[in-house]
């Protein structure tokens, strides 16, 4: 027998970090100044954007070195996780130019508080028992963990989270597995249609449906604090500090939305690994644009938009099953078992039918029924299920045309060559 080829997986695990209160106030004051540090970071190369004389990362990387040694509460971070935000403003920078994400901007103080810890030496990770460890985080201290699963074979890193349930501690790690085999195409494919009222339609008829994120009691909760907090905020003169109080409403507020959130997670993560546990080749997907779908429709003071709280809610709907997470846990999982996923153009699945192809106006007839005009045909059936067979058809004509797996949209250069100019090596 030959010798298994073996792979890198590169995996991320949340621990829930427990510090001291003292502790938690020096990992404040290291996220803020991490967020600082980035904004002067691009202060300092856009300041001469207009002139196109940008510094260079030694440059900017000498800046940071005297901005610690200068200022006293920037002294508080330490050496490595400012270098670190230096890469990640490098990373920001070529992503941008890639055309994957938006230009870098300013961190405002709404912006999530993190520290990273890049180098796993100084991590010391040590299991005390089953269920708790401590971890060395530099200049913070000895901090216990919960240790909920297992470490990864080969720590690379991390980094200090602050979430609304507390902070959090995210390793980074490397874990080597045997390669799998693809999966020959006789095992099948499936197309799934994703969607507000059912989350998951598949192309055999069936339905996934996550139950629903927040209970009828802490709905009614959710809905009492934002209330509250309206008032709350009614009271206070605009643009002046929130009061504690409000301060403490939001954070029970982001209590509530950080539960609804892990629940929404751990739905896509059970459904996609369920959808390849069945073996199947190739998964076709919808390639949605879900940030443009969720756009709010408020428009200007000169032209309002129409129909704004119906969208708005809309919008919450989509955001709140998850498809994004799904695509993309599908798509790491599926590299990992051997099969495909496969991204088609999204225009017209949910109004051709699958039967004969027809795109008569008027044939979805409403949410859950589809009935075709071709009087060849007259195929009644779900409007879901038929756009999901849609999908699959779609994605079999792709398959054919032996692209590589899991390829998703290339992507377009967003920014303007005329005003964007690449910053000087």
């Amino acid at each position: 027998m030959g010798v298994s080829e073996l792979m890198t997986v590169k995996r991320c695990v949340r621990y829930p970090l427990t510090p001291s209160r003292t502790q938690a106030q020096t990992l404040l004051a290291q996220a803020n100044a991490a967020r600082v540090m980035w904004n002067l970071i691009h202060a300092h190369h856009t300041f001469h954007e207009s002139s196109r004389r940008w510094p260079t990362w030694t440059e900017s990387d000498a800046a940071i070195r005297q901005a610690r040694k200068d200022i006293d509460w920037l002294a508080v971070l330490p050496a490595q996780a400012a270098q670190q935000v230096l890469k990640a403003y490098v990373q920001a920078w070529k992503n941008f130019w890639g055309g994957t994400h938006d230009r870098p901007a300013w961190k405002s103080r709404r912006a999530r508080r993190a520290v990273d810890v890049p180098q796993a030496r100084d991590l010391n990770i040590t299991r005390l028992n089953r269920k708790w460890g401590t971890v060395q985080i530099p200049k913070v201290g000895v901090c216990t963990i919960r240790l909920h699963r297992a470490l990864p074979e080969k720590v690379t890193g991390a980094r200090v989270v602050l979430e609304a349930t507390g902070w959090v501690l995210v390793v980074r790690g490397e874990n080597q597995v045997v390669k799998p085999r693809p999966r020959r195409s006789e095992r099948g494919a499936v197309g799934i249609d994703r969607g507000v009222t059912h989350t998951i339609a598949l192309s055999d008829g069936s339905f996934i449906d996550p139950a629903p994120t927040l209970t009828a009691g802490e709905a009614k909760r959710l809905y009492r604090l934002e209330r509250k907090a309206a008032r709350q905020k009614a009271t206070k003169p605009r643009g002046h500090k929130p009061s504690r109080r409000l301060q403490l409403t939001y954070a029970q507020i982001g209590g509530l939305k950080a539960r609804q959130a892990r629940r929404r997670y751990d739905f896509a993560h059970q459904t996609t690994t369920a959808l390849l546990n069945t073996g199947v080749a190739a998964v076709m997907v919808e390639d949605l644009r879900v940030a443009n779908m969720t756009r709010s429709a408020k428009g200007t003071i000169e032209e309002p938009g129409v129909n704004v709280k119906q969208k708005a809610g809309l919008n919450r709907s989509i955001l709140n099953q998850g498809w994004t997470q799904i695509h993309t846990l599908l798509t790491y999982k599926a590299d990992q078992a051997g099969a495909r996923v496969i991204a088609v153009r999204p225009h017209g699945t949910s109004t051709t039918c699958h039967a004969c192809g027809s795109t008569t106006p008027g044939q979805r007839e409403s949410q859950a029924v589809f009935r075709c005009k071709n009087p060849a045909c007259g195929w009644t059936g779900n409007a879901d299920t038929n756009a999901a067979i849609v999908i699959k058809q779609r994605g079999q004509e792709v398959a054919l045309q032996d692209v590589e797996p899991n390829a998703t949209r290339q992507a377009v250069k967003r920014q303007n060559p005329k005003t964007a100019a690449e910053p000087r090596q």
